[in-house]
C-alpha cells in the first residue's frame, strides 16, 4: 500500500475507529502499556519496493490498495511483508529494524496480534491462490483477489476496521471466512537474534548481570571480552560456558578482590526470521507503516552485551563504614557572676568594692558581723553606710539615717564641737611646755 483516500464522510467514523481500537490494544496485556526496550542484534531491512499488487480494497474508514512489500535485509536477503498500519503510508527507500508486538508505534492499535498471525499462516502466500480458493467457496481465486481478501482480513485485527462496501465478491468472500475461522494465537515468533539486557552494573565477588538469550540460530558463535579472572556462567548452575543456546540466562563471575573494571560478550550465528515478525520504521521523526512479515528467512545476525562492577565494600552488609567524623568541641559556657553573699565568710577581710556619694571607691570591711564605714566619712567608724543596700548582720539594729534626715541625738553637733576644742587646746598645752 502505498497510499490511501479517506472520504470525508468517513473521516470522523476512522477517528472512532481509532480511538476504539486504542481502547482494545491497551486491554491486551500489560507488555502493551510498558515501552519495551530494544537491543542490538534485531534485524534491519529497508523497503524497496512492492513484490506483488492487488485491487484497492475499501474499508469502513477508507481504501488502500493492496500490496505485499519487498523488505531487503543487510545482507541481500528479500522478505515479503504485509501492512499493518492502514492509517500511515510507506515511506520509499524507509529504513526498519525487527521489533516485538508490544511496540507496535503506527495509529491506532495493534489490536488482535494472535488473530493476524493466525491469518499469516492461514491465507496467501504461505496457502495458494487455488487452496484458499476452495476454503473461501470461491472458483477460480485470482493471486490479486487472494492477497487483497488477505490484506483486509489483517486491517480487521491490526486497525480494527470493518470492510465496506463496492468490493469484488471473492475479495468478501475471502474476507468473510478469514476473520470467521481465525483463530488467537498469543504466542509471538521469536525475535531471530537478542540479548536482554543489553547492559548491566554490579559489584565484585558477585555474579554481575542476567543477560537472556533469544534466538531462533542452531549454532551460534560466542566471544568473549573480559579481565583475567571473570569468565561467563551459567546464571542457575553457577559453571563457565563457551556457548549458548535460545533461552540461556548468562552473566559474568566477578572475583571478589577484582578491580574495578568491565567486560562484554558477543553472539554471530544465521538465523531464521519467522512468519509474523513486525518490523518498524528506524527514523521516529519519519513515520512510515508498520509491516508484519508474509513468509520468513535465514539472515546473519549478530549481538552483544556489557557489564561494568564497583570495588566491594570492606562491610559485609555492603556499605562502606564511614570513618568516625571527629565530635565537635563544646564552646566554652559564660559561667554566671557570682552573687554577693549576704554574710561574709571571713571577718576583717576586705570583701568588695563600692562607690561614696561623689563616686569614689571605697574598700569594704566587716568586723564583728559589721561593715565599717571607710576612714574620713562622717559619723563614727562601724556604723553602716546610710542607704546600704547590703544585708545587715543580724541582731539589734543600727540606728542611722538617711540622707535629710534629723540626727538622733539633738546635741551632737556641740558635743563635737567641744572634743574638738579640748583637743586642740590640749595639743597647745602640750607645745608650751616644750
Amino acid at each position: 500500500m502505498s497510499n490511501f483516500s479517506l472520504p470525508r464522510s468517513a473521516g470522523r467514523v476512522g477517528l472512532a475507529a481509532s480511538a476504539a481500537a486504542l481502547l482494545a490494544f491497551g486491554l491486551a496485556g500489560p507488555a502493551a502499556a510498558d515501552e519495551v526496550e530494544t537491543y542490538e542484534g534485531s534485524v534491519e531491512g529497508r523497503y524497496v519496493g512492492d513484490a506483488e499488487n492487488g485491487p484497492t480494497v475499501r474499508m469502513a474508514g477508507g481504501s488502500a490498495p493492496a500490496s505485499l512489500f519487498n523488505l531487503e535485509l543487510t545482507d541481500g536477503t528479500l522478505l515479503t511483508t504485509y501492512c499493518i498500519d492502514f492509517r500511515t503510508n510507506i515511506v520509499s527507500g524507509a529504513e526498519y529494524v525487527e521489533d516485538d508486538w508490544a511496540n507496535y508505534p503506527g495509529l491506532g492499535s495493534f489490536a488482535e496480534a494472535g488473530k493476524v498471525h493466525w491469518i499469516l499462516q492461514n491465507s496467501y502466500p504461505t496457502v495458494g491462490a487455488e487452496e484458499l480458493g476452495e476454503k473461501a467457496g470461491v472458483e477460480g481465486l485470482s493471486t490479486a483477489d487472494a492477497l487483497a481478501g488477505t490484506q483486509a482480513a489483517i486491517w480487521r485485527f491490526s486497525n480494527d476496521m470493518d470492510l465496506g462496501s463496492g468490493n469484488d465478491a471473492a475479495v468478501e468472500a475471502v474476507y468473510e471466512y478469514l476473520v470467521e475461522a481465525a483463530e488467537d494465537q498469543p504466542q509471538e515468533p521469536g525475535p531471530a537474534l537478542s540479548i536482554e539486557p543489553g547492559s548491566a552494573e554490579g559489584t565484585a565477588g558477585e555474579i554481575v548481570g542476567e543477560f537472556l538469550v533469544k534466538t531462533t540460530a542452531t549454532e551460534v558463535e560466542l566471544n568473549l571480552t573480559a579481565p583475567e579472572g571473570v569468565e561467563l556462567v551459567d546464571v542457575e548452575t553457577g559453571e563457565v560456558v563457551t556457548s549458548v543456546d535460545d533461552g540461556d540466562t548468562v552473566g559474568f563471575s566477578v572475583p571478589e578482590d577484582a578491580e574495578a573494571g568491565e567486560a562484554s560478550f558477543s553472539l554471530e550465528g544465521t538465523s531464521y526470521v519467522e512468519q509474523g515478525r513486525l518490523f518498524k520504521g528506524k527514523d521516529e521523526n519519519t513515520p512510515t507503516q508498520t509491516l508484519i512479515t508474509a513468509e520468513g528467512g535465514d539472515v546473519p545476525v549478530s549481538a552483544s552485551a556489557s557489564a561494568s562492577w564497583e570495588v566491594k565494600p570492606d562491610d559485609e552488609d555492603g556499605e562502606e563504614t564511614p570513618s568516625p567524623s571527629p565530635s565537635p568541641s563544646p564552646s566554652p559556657s559564660p559561667s554566671p557572676s557570682p552573687s554577693p553573699s549576704e554574710e561574709p565568710t571571713t571577718r576583717g577581710r576586705r570583701t568588695g568594692r563600692r562607690r561614696d556619694r561623689r563616686g569614689r571607691h571605697h574598700r569594704q570591711r566587716w568586723r564583728h558581723g559589721r561593715l565599717l564605714r571607710p576612714r574620713g566619712r562622717r559619723g563614727r567608724r562601724g556604723l553602716p553606710l546610710p542607704g546600704d543596700r547590703f544585708h545587715r548582720p543580724s541582731g539589734p539594729p543600727v540606728q542611722g539615717r538617711g540622707r535629710g534626715q534629723p540626727h538622733p541625738d539633738p546635741d551632737h553637733r556641740q558635743e563635737r564641737r567641744g572634743h574638738g576644742l579640748r583637743l586642740r587646746l590640749g595639743l597647745l598645752g602640750g607645745l608650751d611646755r616644750w
